[in-house]
């Protein structure tokens, strides 16, 4: 690839608000007191949510992971609070009808040999069904395979909706 006088490239990015994907950001933390909350309240009057969250403890820190109704301010008040954080795509899923839903997305993705790495829930009902994050080890094939089968993915446009109770 030339990127010499005369190269022409075209920056273009597939991220974007209608991107099938949603961000999470995991943040480390030290494993004291108060630690999460610190990070909660940075939200706090913002008009960001958060729309999901996995914590993993060890004895010296916790990884948090967070998914934001607005990906991009989240990411720069948790830049501007020094903390350091992992952006990466998961795939935002409604949960199919039926009584094994799980089981209905686990066949699929084991029919495109894929492997889920993380999988917790949505705090929201972007469209009034229970929804799940999930990580995997081939997002656009998941996602190909998904779609093909049927499912409904959630995307961060799906997350700006207002929570009706």
């Amino acid at each position: 690839m030339s990127t010499g006088e005369g190269a022409v490239t075209d920056y273009q990015t597939a991220r974007g608000r209608d991107y099938p994907t949603i961000r999470q950001f995991t943040v480390f933390l030290e494993n004291r007191v108060g630690q999460l909350l610190e990070v909660v309240r940075r939200f706090e009057g913002t008009g960001i949510r958060i729309v999901a969250l996995s914590i993993s403890d060890s004895a010296e820190c916790a990884f948090v992971r967070f998914l934001l109704s607005h990906p991009e301010r989240g990411r720069e008040i948790l830049e501007r609070a020094g903390l350091a954080l992992i952006e990466t795509d998961l795939i935002g899923l409604e949960l199919p009808g039926g009584s094994q839903p799980l089981l209905q997305i686990c066949t699929a993705l084991l029919q495109a040999e894929i492997n889920i790495i993380q999988a917790y829930p949505l705090m929201l009902r972007a469209h009034g069904a229970p929804a799940v994050a999930i990580m995997v080890d081939n997002t656009e094939v998941a996602l190909d395979m998904l779609a093909r089968k049927g499912f409904r993915m959630i995307t961060e446009d799906d997350l700006l909706e207002e929570v009706t109770e």
